[in-house]
């Protein structure tokens, strides 16, 4: 199917710099089109700010077409056919038209150069992505029904489902992304090939697997994305924590079902997310990736009770220990491992408080605990209330808002962000006359230990406090060598 665009049949712009590519390609002889997610986003109302082209040129005859044209360009993809270049803001990659293999063993496409634009559309991933607006005549090249599935909400292959997810099974990953950020569901015969092939996934590297994953979590409709993956069985292969949550909704309906669940609770932390000059700009991965795994530690740590009352004692340290090994295993970067595994360790933390009250000491041990991730514990504990029971549900956000008063209270009174012993660890060697070693930091610990259940004290208060804990420190605890008289403490 092919029709010129025009703005009364979709509401869109072109920008004069892909008109001009696009003549500077036909005047050299050459097809260019513009394909696959910017042709999208023009019938979905976003802009693209990358560039997407394929054309018949071959990668050194598209280097000889935009030399001089762009303001510079990289052949860091030219073995698959690809030029890259930024020309007046915009990023773009021009790719020969290709007829594209894979070996089903190995994670590496073999590349073999087409020259029909068709038959390069036909061995992309999706339908919706598998349209081409040729240039500079704005002819529409939709050969799949890409804007019948767009029109549906439906994702579809532009051929058979299965030999797609063979060529590519990440494939099978970007099927869920995109369900994920578009809101749109998944033909059945891309459903069924999914379950059929999920293993596929597996020859498929973790860094791929954790990039999709990430625009999964961070899309519009993450509740969907994560339902497609657990499914078809993919998440046994990508997230098993998640497909083991299912396992806590028992025959006789004693406790919540704990897979929903999680998922309600994603939901609900995305929600609390703020603008970009909030305290937690959304999409926030950390924060939407600890409310889905927060629970990974039940199915590990289920005890029936006499009486049969369910308990997941120490679900959380569980869960931060399993998060961390997931995460690990995908190839996160260690800051992001740490930031949403302390979540997951924490998000109990709060409950009781509403019954027993919390001295300042334990309101103190709170904030530094959370340190930079205050914000994000706040809204992962408030998003953990999915309970029908709207007085419990009142009760837990009465309670949650008194405590975060009295966070607000105490950082009016104190730097909490940053809670430090009153004597540092020069002042300490100095008064007791030690070197830097293991007594000093013993000396360190108490002192921060008297400011969390105290407050801030004076440099003299500290000093008494310090003194006397020397005095209590049996011989053997605290046996240094002594400073000299020449020496001064660093």
């Amino acid at each position: 199917m092919a029709h010129v665009l025009d703005s009364s049949s979709v509401n869109f712009t072109i920008d004069p710099v892909v008109l001009d590519l696009g003549q500077r390609f036909v005047d050299a002889g050459f097809e260019l089109s513009l394909v696959g997610g910017p042709v999208r986003d023009l019938f979905l109302g976003r802009t693209s700010p990358d560039l997407d082209f394929t054309t018949d040129a071959t990668p050194d005859q598209t280097i000889g077409v935009i030399r001089k044209w762009a303001d510079n360009f990289w052949e860091i993809g030219r073995a698959f056919g690809t030029i890259g270049m930024k020309k007046s803001g915009f990023q773009i990659e021009i790719t020969t038209y290709r007829a594209e293999a894979y070996d089903p063993d190995s994670r590496k496409p073999v590349v073999a150069f087409g020259n029909s634009l068709t038959d390069d559309l036909l061995r992309r991933d999706f339908t919706i992505n598998a349209m081409a607006l040729r240039l500079p005549s704005l002819e529409l090249v939709d050969p799949f029904g890409g804007v019948r599935d767009l029109h549906a909400s439906e994702l579809a292959t532009p051929g058979a489902p299965e030999a797609s997810f063979s060529d590519d099974p990440l494939r099978m990953m970007r099927a869920a992304r995109f369900a994920s950020q578009l809101g749109v569901s998944v033909h059945d015969d891309v459903r069924l090939a999914m379950s059929q092939m999920a293993d596929r996934i597996k020859i498929i590297s973790a860094e791929r697997v954790r990039e999709e994953l990430v625009k999964l979590i961070n899309g519009a409709h993450p509740r969907v994305g994560i339902d497609l993956l657990v499914d078809t069985g993919l998440a046994e292969f990508v997230l098993p924590e998640v497909s083991a949550l299912r396992l806590e909704a028992d025959e006789h309906h004693r406790h919540k079902d704990v897979y929903q669940h999680s998922l309600q609770v994603l939901e609900q932390a995305a929600a609390l997310e703020t603008g970009p000059d909030g305290a937690v700009p959304g999409p926030d991965f950390v924060l939407r990736f600890a409310a889905l795994m927060h629970d990974v530690g039940k199915p590990a740590t289920r005890r029936f009770e006499p009486g049969g009352a369910v308990s997941f004692r120490h679900h959380d340290v569980v869960g931060a220990k399993l998060t961390a090994k997931r995460m690990k295993a995908l190839r996160f970067d260690n800051e992001s491992i740490k930031a949403v595994s302390r979540l997951v360790e924490l998000h109990m933390r709060f409950y009781g408080y509403g019954d027993a009250g919390w001295s300042d000491s334990a309101v103190r041990r709170y904030v530094t605990d959370a340190g930079p991730l205050l914000e994000r514990l706040h809204r992962l504990t408030r998003s953990d209330v999915t309970t029908r029971n709207q007085r419990k549900a009142d009760r837990l956000s009465f309670a949650y808002d008194d405590l975060e008063n009295r966070i607000s209270a105490l950082l009016e009174q104190e730097s909490l962000a940053a809670v430090r012993p009153d004597l540092d660890g020069a002042q300490i060697m100095a008064l007791l006359g030690l070197k830097p070693g293991p007594v000093v930091g013993r000396a360190y610990k108490f002192l921060l230990e008297e400011r969390m259940e105290h407050g801030p004290l004076s440099p003299e208060e500290a000093e008494q406090k310090l003194l006397a804990w020397w005095e209590a420190q049996p011989e053997s605890a605290v046996v240094v060598e002594p400073l000299t008289e020449t020496e001064e403490p660093s």
